[in-house]
């Protein structure tokens, strides 16, 4: 498994943005699917992005489709979600997951970070 860090939660307004990091510990980062995922308080999990291993494939949940760019730095073992035009629905805390499938669904992503809380005000 890989340990994940994320970081650059914090508090915004409606409107501006934040970049997301998560940086990954062990030297097989390049062979892992990342994803990022987002849990607002009494609400479910939910997908936000994905990237492939290569960073060639991204997928996009569709409330943050235009807004949310995924990335991925495999030379820095780091996968970045830049979040534009927040709004106050996107506040959430935010997870990044590593797995060995390029998928949307959470279960199977095998590693998971911490978190970082996201805060949009209106």
């Amino acid at each position: 498994q890989v340990q994940l860090v994320e970081s650059g939660g914090g508090l915004v307004q409606a409107g501006g943005s934040l970049r997301l990091s998560c940086a990954a510990s062990g030297r097989t980062f390049s062979s892992y699917a990342m994803g990022w995922f987002r849990q607002a308080p009494g609400k479910e999990r939910e997908f936000v992005a994905a990237i492939s291993w290569s960073g060639g494939s991204t997928y996009y949940a569709d409330s943050v489709k235009g807004r949310f760019t995924i990335s991925r730095d495999n030379a820095k073992n780091t996968v970045y979600l830049q979040m534009n035009s927040l709004k106050p629905e996107d506040t959430a805390v935010y997870y990044c997951a590593a797995g060995a499938l390029y998928t949307v669904v959470a279960e199977k992503f095998g590693s998971w970070g911490q978190g970082t809380q996201v805060t949009v005000s209106s």
